[in-house]
């Protein structure tokens, strides 16, 4: 349950609000307890007949004040915790992440953010608590029924951790290979409907639709099989828990035929049984959970840049780039994209980087921003090497423009703000009117209220791009990095957006990243990425 402490670990600061709300729960199951208590004593004993009424009358309207509050505690302590691992998770992501989410499938990472996530809240709620509740019964159990019976407490003992521990632990050992199935073909599953509404043109174009419904209904039924696995686990772990209450029932009933005073054991094995009745389940659910743990962690710990320097250095002044001596890889059992590559981007320079797919270009990229660190080399800044700078401070330095950059589904003045979140809306307007879709905005209902529509759906490709670069130039970054700004777009539009772009960077540092000459003219150095190294292109 390695992956599980790791979560317990996260939740360090919800320790407080958890704790208030199993103290809760725990008052909730003492007065429970003690009403039974209570039944039981005025079953045989006619002196209780006369006192527990009046007590009885405090304790009925106490175990609901506590219910509600322990139901209000508790979740609301789980829900912040969770929503603290789904910010971690988002933060892990992030450093994780070159540029987007590199070989991840961006619907398997949605099932672990929400599904994987989700089947964590269990953990408290389900195991934790309940467990409390039973090392807190056993005791009182057996020092209540010891004293009338030490037999019958032995029983009630063994039946009561055979129940309380022995078959959750045992379920949840068994149901750990079940939940990380029911993780996988819940992933499986996503993954095929988001692939096929997203490429809904070309299998209708193809007349695919028989053969991707195929698919998505065979991944169902898949999820569908490992569900019944694991709700045939908790319903036979829950069995266990069943008979073993029935059979403690039984055992009381016997001894309470040949001594009466014994039938208040009777309604305490009953206050005792009924919380720890679904904590075979929980077993269940612990294994499902620590799956969904793992999954959780293994998405969020991807190896990324690293995190920042224990003392990172003062920015420097300079905003001069050198790659020096750089090797990279993606992962291990990849080939090198840099070998020994070396580059120097002056300060104010205009540099234009070519080559194929696959040169490096875009890792190039990803190195500069530190969204992934050489295996050995540097990358300075300024003469300092960036692995030495807090990555907040280097990204202030440099800016970036992708050939997918995303607009998101809100309005414009959302969308620009991403890049200086204090801008004000002069700054605003200025940034489009560098990137000449400043007309455009004015010329809609809602100027920059408008929204852009998922994915920019609202725009043109043109001017989605102008609008992504509104925002790039929105940003006072002296470093000016676009990764084929112009993909996609037609010779008319790319041109103008290059001439937008060389009359707009006046004085920042820029790097286009390009598979051809085309609109790179007026730049003052081109280079050209093969085969792991740099080398200067004819002008």
């Amino acid at each position: 349950m390695t992956a599980l402490r790791r979560i317990f670990g996260l939740w360090r600061g919800r320790w407080l609000a958890l704790g208030f709300g199993l103290l809760v729960s725990l008052a909730a199951l003492l007065v429970a307890t003690a009403m039974m208590t209570l039944s039981g004593a005025m079953v045989v004993s006619t002196g209780a007949m006369v006192a527990a009424p009046p007590l009885m009358r405090l304790l009925g309207p106490a175990r609901v004040v506590l219910r509600y509050f322990e139901r209000l505690a508790t979740h609301d302590a789980m829900f912040r915790a969770l929503a603290d691992v789904r910010v971690w998770f988002f933060r892990g992501l992030a450093r994780g992440a070159a540029g987007g989410i590199g070989y991840r499938r961006s619907a398997d990472l949605l099932a672990r953010l929400v599904n994987d996530v989700d089947a964590l809240d269990g953990v408290y709620l389900r195991i934790l608590i309940p467990l409390a509740h039973a090392a807190i019964l056993l005791p009182v159990l057996l020092w209540q029924i010891g004293r009338g019976n030490i037999l019958l407490a032995l029983v009630a003992a063994a039946l009561f951790a055979v129940a309380a521990f022995y078959l959750p632990y045992r379920a949840a050992l068994v149901a750990r290979s079940a939940g990380m199935r029911l993780g996988i073909t819940i992933s499986a599953l996503r993954v095929a409907v988001f692939d096929t509404l997203h490429g809904l043109r070309e299998v209708r174009a193809f007349a695919a639709e028989g053969r991707m419904l195929a698919l998505i209904q065979s991944r169902e039924a898949a999820l569908f099989a490992a569900q019944h696995e694991v709700s045939g686990r908790a319903a036979v772990a829950q069995a266990g828990a069943l008979l073993c209450g029935q059979a403690m029932m039984l055992a009381v009933i016997v001894t309470v035929s040949f001594d009466p005073a014994i039938a208040v054991a009777a309604f305490l094995a009953v206050a005792a049984f009924e919380p720890i009745a679904g904590l075979a389940r929980a077993g269940v659910l612990a294994g499902h959970a620590a799956a969904s743990a793992e999954r959780v962690i293994a998405a969020a710990e991807t190896p990324g840049a690293g995190p920042d320097p224990a003392t990172p250095v003062t920015l420097p002044r300079g905003s001069a780039l050198r790659f020096e001596g750089v090797q990279f890889r993606w992962q291990a059992d990849r080939p090198d994209v840099f070998d020994g590559m070396t580059l120097d981007v002056p300060s104010g320079s205009r540099v234009a980087l070519l080559g194929p797919s696959g040169s490096g270009k875009s890792t190039l990229a990803a190195l500069a921003l530190r969204l992934a660190a050489p295996q050995s080399g540097r990358i300075l800044l300024g003469g300092t090497d960036i692995a030495t700078l807090a990555a907040g401070d280097l990204r202030q330095r440099i800016t970036y423009l992708s050939q997918a950059t995303h607009l998101f589904d809100d309005t414009i003045r959302a969308n620009l703000l991403l890049a200086r979140p204090e801008a004000a809306e002069e700054d605003l307007w200025a940034a489009l009117e560098a990137a000449r879709i400043a007309d455009t905005v004015h010329s809609l209902p809602d100027g920059l209220e408008t929204w852009v529509g998922e994915a920019g759906a609202r725009f043109s490709g043109g001017q989605g791009r102008r609008l992504a670069l509104a925002r790039t130039l929105l940003s006072a970054a002296p470093i000016l990095i676009l990764d084929e700004p112009c993909a996609g777009l037609d010779a008319d539009t790319e041109r103008a957006f290059l001439q937008t772009l060389n009359e707009t960077a006046v004085g920042r540092t820029v790097i286009l990243i390009a598979h051809r000459l085309t609109g790179v003219e007026r730049f003052d150095r081109i280079w050209r990425l093969s085969e792991g190294r740099a080398a200067a292109a004819a002008g």
